[in-house]
């Protein structure tokens, strides 16, 4: 067990309170069962008319997911939701989430809002139960009022809303992955307390067993070995929101909007390790290995939102909040000789700290001539404290360094969008947004750089419709965004080479990781084209192209330094800028009913989306200079059939991307296969009041191959990925 005190994550105890409150004790009626001979319909489509319609009358290019489309397959995770919208990839193996991408970007050219603020703290929407959202909305061009740290685009999850109808739901969920077990349970009520007050508020809590198994086989001059592993453990989390929600005189009103989360995950890793060379006496000098770890996660926020309708007809919407995140890991790697003794005992602990808060006032008045008029400005701080401690058989690593630092932020906003109709064929939004960014990091030297950059970003959106009562429109956005650094980026205490610990040197492809406080903020210059055709029966087909020109990229450099923690040079891997970046990309869309073209046709809606994508990094060489971990494809298919005379619905999507390799500079290369996820759900309406949804995740699957070549080393690693399993009773109570 490691050194370090495990913290206690006492979710059963936390939870019961939470799920045993009045409100489920005393549900509201039920509709009255319906006869015997009465069978109950599922009404399924592939996208809701009101989400079209609030798509098709955006200036700006917007995809909205609505309900039913996010509880269709049962998903656990929020992440494995997202994988099948349009453009949109996830950077880990099939079932295991990953960053989310759009358009093969991620890494903070995705714009990431949690009901229009931004994710901080490393809170990973994987950790969003998707009984918690109410709809996502994917907005593939920046826009003033939205922010433009979004060059490839910003996806914005709204949380469960206001007051809108009694509701009072409660869904069990249980699912298997490889043999092992895991459940969730979460609970939705909605309520008036009188006229003028009502609230909505939501509790989920998971726990599920996971196991992994993959080997790495590695081969450089004169070596070569094969490490195989096995790794069991488990993820668990409790996640709660509320909306308060005030009506005040003269029709103003006031929001509180408190959320909390408390989430988690520990896993014990086996593994053994085989020298197949070993000419140069390099290789690994270990047989087995043993290393526990645990991570454990926090999260408090506090939201607040007051509308104000003026006398003019316009409105002053402020809106402020507070939050607090908290990460703790905790690992202990053993290592042992072949006759089992313990050759090397390695204990490391990291704890993050990060408080944020921030002010918005926006401005919204409808002028002559159909102007919406929108201003506003912003105000973000974040701090963040981070704490690292590497112990070596209980000897401290970075003694003389000291174990923490801290970087904090401010960023700055100011932006006026003007949308209106300039004839019956056009519809144009502009807007000009200015941000400014400035930022403190520390470095180990005991100095603290800061660095100010600013921003202006003007934005048009344009809508060309051919026939104003027609169905088929043209888009056209001009754009400039950005991409700033994370707080964690700019903090320079390292994090050690396991295989390499100080006082000796280590190698380049085994390095010690640091931030860089000097770092600066990556500009983008975007165009967006897209030709949209609205069908009749509610269906849609989309052609988008876009492009983006890129300044100031940042990548992690691996480079030799003569560094404070050691007397011998190290290498030391580290973000930085390094030039100049273009992709560009096609995306389509199609989506209706299959009676659209076959009326005698069964009741099947059909959706289908694909993507390619092209970039190349300036001052890399070719072939495959491309953008970090960007594929050159992606595909999306499915369907779903509402079986007539019977309560049942099914369905089912395909998920694809193909292999690829990144050239990261002129000694580095990565690379992997294809990933493909085949998924299916049955839903059976029970009754009014309740319905069973069975899902299978990732029908087909297969082994999910990574390789890397660095400074003369290849490394090929081989992981197994799982069929999976969910049932879930979903009650209206």
């Amino acid at each position: 067990m490691p050194r370090f005190c495990r913290p206690s994550l006492p979710l059963v105890r936390l939870a019961l309170p939470l799920l045993s409150v009045p409100a489920i004790a005393q549900p509201t009626p039920p509709a009255p069962a319906p006869s015997a001979s009465a069978v109950q319909q599922v009404e399924v489509q592939a996208a809701r008319p009101e989400d079209l319609e609030a798509r098709r009358r955006s200036t700006a290019s917007k995809i909205v997911v609505g309900r039913d489309e996010i509880e269709r397959y049962g998903d656990s995770t929020l992440g494995e939701l997202l994988k099948r919208l349009p453009g949109v990839t996830l950077d880990g193996r099939s079932g295991r989430g990953g960053n989310i991408r759009m358009r093969g970007m991620g890494g903070g050219y995705t714009q990431i809002l949690l009901d229009g603020e931004s994710v901080r703290g490393g809170l990973s929407l994987d950790q969003l139960d998707p009984d918690q959202v109410e709809r996502i909305e994917i907005i593939r061009a920046p826009t003033a009022e939205t922010g433009a740290r979004a060059i490839a685009g910003t996806i914005n999850v709204i949380t469960r809303e206001g007051y809108r109808k009694r509701l009072n739901d409660l869904k069990l969920g249980l699912g298997t992955e490889a043999g092992r077990w895991g459940g969730n349970v979460s609970w939705s009520r909605d309520d008036r307390i009188d006229e003028d007050l009502t609230y909505s508020t939501s509790v989920s809590v998971w726990n599920a067993q996971r196991h992994d198994a993959g080997s790495t086989e590695t081969s450089a001059t004169g070596e070569q070995w094969l490490e195989d592993s096995q790794s069991d453990g488990h993820r668990r989390g409790v996640w709660s929101n509320a909306r308060l929600q005030w009506k005040l005189p003269g029709g103003d009103q006031l929001m509180l909007m408190p959320s909390a989360m408390v989430a988690g995950n520990d896993s014990l890793r086996r593994s053994q390790l085989q020298v197949l060379r070993d000419d140069n006496g390099d290789a690994p000098r270990y047989a087995t290995s043993l290393t526990d770890s645990d991570f454990t996660h926090r999260m408090l926020r506090l939201n607040g939102q007051w509308r104000q309708n003026l006398a003019s007809g316009g409105r002053i919407e402020w809106r402020g909040g507070v939050g607090l995140n908290t990460s703790q890991s905790l690992s202990q790697r053993q290592e042992f000789k072949a006759d089992g003794q313990l050759r090397r005992t390695l204990d490391e602990r990291s704890d993050s700290r990060e408080r944020s808060q921030h002010l918005n006032a926006k401005f919204s008045q409808l002028l002559d001539g159909d102007h919406q008029l929108v201003a506003g400005l912003e105000l973000e701080g974040a701090q963040r404290n981070e704490e690292r401690q590497t112990l070596q058989d209980g000897v401290p690593q970075l003694r003389t360094l000291g174990t923490e630092l801290s970087a904090r932020s401010l960023r700055t906003a100011a932006y006026v969008q003007d949308e209106f109709n300039l004839n019956p064929n056009w519809a144009l939004s502009g807007g000009l947004r200015w941000e400014g960014i400035a930022t403190r990091g520390q470095d180990i030297g005991g100095a603290d750089p800061e660095n100010r950059s600013s921003v202006w970003t003007p934005l048009l959106h344009a809508v060309w419709k051919p026939d104003p009562k027609g169905r088929d429109q043209l888009r056209i956005s001009v754009t400039r965004s950005y991409k700033a650094p994370q707080l964690g980026q700019l903090m320079a205490l390292p994090n050690l080479s396991n295989r390499y610990p100080v006082p000796g040197d280590n190698t380049p492809t085994s390095p010690d990781r640091a931030g860089n406080p000097n770092l600066q903020p990556e500009l983008a210059t975007g165009l967006d084209v897209a030709i949209e055709r609205y069908l009749p029966s509610g269906g849609l087909l989309s052609a988008n192209l876009f492009h983006r020109r890129i300044s100031g990229l940042m990548r992690t450099l691996t480079t030799l330094e003569t560094v404070p923690w050691s007397a011998q040079p190290r290498w030391v891997a580290r973000p930085a800028n390094v030039g100049n970046a273009w992709t560009t990309g096609l995306e389509l869309e199609a989506r209706g009913s299959l009676r659209s073209w076959w009326p005698d046709a069964p009741a099947v809606d059909l959706r289908a989306n694909a993507s390619l994508f092209r970039s190349q990094v300036d001052g890399v060489p070719g072939p495959d200079n491309r953008l970090d971990q960007q594929p050159g494809a992606t595909l999306n298919a499915g369907a779903d059939w509402r079986i007539a005379g019977t309560p049942l619905t099914v369905g089912a999507s395909v998920n694809w991307t193909p292999g690829y390799a990144t050239r990261l500079d002129e000694r580095q290369w990565v690379s992997q296969n294809r990933k493909q996820s085949v998924d299916a759900y049955l839903l059976w309406q029970i009754a009014p009041w309740a319905r069973l949804r069975l899902s299978a995740a990732n029908l087909a699957a297969e082994d999910a191959l990574n390789r890397s070549t660095s400074f003369g080393e290849t490394s090929l690693s081989r992981n197994e990925t799982y069929l999976s399993l969910r049932s879930q009773l979903e009650l209206k109570l």
